[in-house]
């Protein structure tokens, strides 16, 4: 069975595939950059490392994250690291995949980052495929 990385985005619980998380981490300052995707919040420095903070609220069609979330998931797509900001992160479980039946009523783009489910505690936490939360052309060197 899989492991999963548990989380929550906008009051709705989400799992993430351990492995496209590289690490959980409370980011510092965030320097914004002009003409960036905007679903990208800005930059931070992360272990002598420059990363790029996605606002996955933005990613998913949602409201804007408030400006004092910090907690992230890092994950490393195509030789980039991204934080990818989270409301909450619970803990890391297995799980038994689902096929998507549905997606969450009202408004966003979940149905484009999920991957499927889970079922936790009888609860459905939807499967995010970290890399499709990623902005198509971060065009970060403007």
């Amino acid at each position: 069975m899989p492991l999963f990385l548990i989380a929550s985005i906008a009051g709705q619980g989400v799992v993430f595939d351990a492995d496209q998380v590289d690490s959980v981490v409370d980011i510092g300052e965030v320097v914004a950059v002009p003409r960036a995707a905007p679903s990208v919040r800005g930059l931070t420095a992360l272990r002598s490392r420059v990363i790029t903070v996605v606002d996955t609220r933005l990613a998913l069609g949602l409201e804007p994250m408030p400006p004092h979330v910090r907690r992230a998931v890092i994950t490393l797509q195509d030789g980039h690291y991204y934080a990818m900001l989270v409301d909450a992160l619970d803990d890391i479980e297995t799980f038994e995949t689902s096929p998507l039946p549905h997606v969450p009523s009202g408004s966003g783009r979940w149905a484009l980052a999920a991957d499927g489910m889970v079922v936790r505690d009888g609860q459905p936490l939807l499967i995010l495929d970290l890399p499709r939360l990623v902005p198509p052309s971060v065009s970060l060197a403007a």
